[in-house]
């Protein structure tokens, strides 16, 4: 390795990591984890890199930073960096084609030719595994990697990855509700400061909301018991997931309130998308493991976001139509 290039390419990285994390931008995260993925190739002098996190949750590894590839996902049982994983070990293959956990796919698809790999499991400050780094073809040398040197030099980037991707995990975590799945309040205000608020500062853009809760859910919990009042509550939750587009969010409010904001489209619109989900729910069964088959309903409260107003105004403005719902027969959208 050229010394001299590689610590100035170090100090390019480094000087690109801190601004990253120094920014307030949607995109910061993301960043972050593509300048750390971009540190461990230098410092391994390798040809491609990429940093997986180890979403439990779903059983999947994905990855968006990795060198020359969009975002890839796939099941956390498989391929190398599963193994790495499960295993708890570094992974080092210098003949990965003769390697039966080497995943090929995606040298098939684009003719990228692998020669050898390293894999290192990341953990946290708790010794448990997140993540996974993962190096692609040595360059130099006779090309293939040398798991005690090259994993002293990787560890420097997979520390601070660590370290990086713990904190990316628990801001995930105090953002998202436990039961549903889905970003809760706290989520709420901060998808709107980072995102939403860019819709609303364009006049050429329209933003809507509402804000619906489950008719007699208390009669849900008094009549099944609390465990089918939650399967309901995450019943509801997947249909209004479903019904979600990706430029769209959807909040668990609290309780058995659930809020959907939609960017480029206006009230009657989002009238529309609210009935077509009150339908859904009603035409529903949620199917509980205790073996009740629970029938529900929903009211709703759209309006247009208004520029004038700050967003917990306009909150209540959708939260006063809800009540008018609730209080003209329920199951039903006020606009």
């Amino acid at each position: 390795m050229n010394a001299e290039k590689t610590l100035s390419d170090i100090f390019t990285v480094s000087e690109e990591l801190y601004r990253a994390m120094s920014s307030a931008s949607e995109s910061d995260h993301s960043s972050i984890f593509k300048n750390l993925t971009e540190l461990g190739r230098i410092l391994t002098e390798s040809d491609r890199a990429s940093f997986w996190k180890w979403d439990k949750h779903s059983h999947t590894l994905w990855t968006t930073a990795a060198t020359g590839t969009d975002r890839i996902t796939i099941p956390d049982t498989t391929g190398l960096v599963g193994k790495s994983l499960a295993e708890g070990r570094v992974i080092v293959t210098n003949d990965p084609y003769n390697d039966p956990d080497f995943n090929q796919a995606v040298d098939k698809a684009t003719g990228y030719i692998t020669r050898s790999i390293l894999v290192m499991p990341v953990a946290n400050i708790n010794g448990e595994y997140i993540g996974a780094y993962q190096v692609i073809n040595k360059l130099g040398g006779d090309g293939k990697y040398d798991e005690k040197e090259d994993c002293r030099r990787l560890s420097l980037a997979a520390m601070i990855c660590g370290l990086a991707l713990e904190s990316d995990v628990f801001l995930e975590e105090s953002h998202t509700d436990k039961l549903t799945r889905l970003r809760n309040r706290m989520g709420f205000f901060h998808d709107f400061d980072r995102k939403y608020n860019n819709v609303i500062r364009d006049s050429r853009r329209s933003l809507s909301l509402f804000i619906c809760d489950i008719d007699k859910f208390k009669s849900v919990n008094d009549t099944y018991g609390h465990n089918a009042g939650d399967e309901v509550l995450r019943h509801v939750a997947d249909i209004l997931t479903e019904n979600c587009r990706q430029t769209d969010g959807v909040y668990r409010w609290g309780g058995e309130e659930f809020i959907m904001i939609m960017t480029d489209m206006d009230m009657d619109t989002a009238a529309k998308r609210a009935e077509d989900i009150r339908k859904k729910i009603e035409a529903a069964v949620c199917h509980t493991q205790e073996g009740f088959s629970i029938r529900h309903t929903m009211s709703f409260g759209v309006t247009g976001f208004d520029n004038a107003k700050t967003i917990e105004e306009n909150i209540n403005i959708a939260d006063q139509k809800l009540y008018t719902a609730k209080e003209t027969g329920r199951n039903r959208v006020v606009v």
